[in-house]
């Protein structure tokens, strides 16, 4: 349930900050990416979820499959899923294209490989955003632990999420910051027509976030 909330949160903030292109062609494309938006929230929620029910249905109890699905698998997961989100909500972009522009803001034309590094920039981005932010936390909690300077449950709980919190507000304008917002791209990797249609060596696109 935790899993599904967290996807859910993360697709919706996805599907309201990606590129403006595609949802200005119509309400289908919009509705296109709520479908693909729900089976990717209830896909990415199973598969972080998957470990921990697979250790509870075999009892596997033993302290190195403990320290495996409870403490190093959920980042690389959390990683791969967001990044997955990401890519399936934003689809339509490198499916349909997306606005590149030239210095003065002029829309050159619609294209499809802008579309494609837009997405890949901000997958990659999310995934290194969520996978640092629970890696991190999950080592040092464990350096305190074994360290004993946590007495409690309690204080080592408390300790845990300042250390997540910590870690996230670190890492989110470091990830935001990997890309621009404004991407760049040379007019040689885009589509002939677009090449042809001027004669600005790099074009920009809004990546969205």
């Amino acid at each position: 349930f935790l899993q599904f909330i967290f996807h859910t949160y993360t697709t919706g903030f996805t599907l309201f900050n990606g590129n403006g292109t595609t949802k200005a062609e119509g309400h289908s494309v919009q509705q296109k990416q709520i479908f693909h938006g729900l089976g990717a929230i209830s896909y990415a929620a199973c598969v972080g979820a998957l470990p921990l029910v697979f250790m509870n249905r075999y009892t596997l109890r033993s302290p190195f499959m403990q320290l495996v699905v409870k403490k190093l698998l959920p980042a690389p997961l959390l990683s791969v899923t967001s990044a997955f989100t990401v890519a399936v909500v934003r689809s339509p972009e490198f499916e349909n294209g997306i606005e590149v522009m030239d210095r003065n803001g002029k829309v050159v034309g619609v294209s499809l490989k802008a579309g494609e590094k837009a997405v890949k920039e901000t997958a990659l981005s999310r995934a290194v955003l969520f996978g640092t932010t629970f890696f991190l936390p999950a080592v040092l909690t464990y350096l305190v632990d074994r360290a004993k300077l946590a007495k409690t449950p309690r204080a080592m709980a408390s300790v845990r999420m300042l250390m997540i919190t910590s870690v996230l507000a670190g890492m989110l304008p470091l990830s935001l910051s990997m890309f621009p917002p404004c991407g760049e791209i040379k007019r040689a990797d885009l589509e002939p027509e677009i090449q042809s249609s001027t004669e600005e060596t790099e074009l920009f696109y809004n990546r969205g976030i």
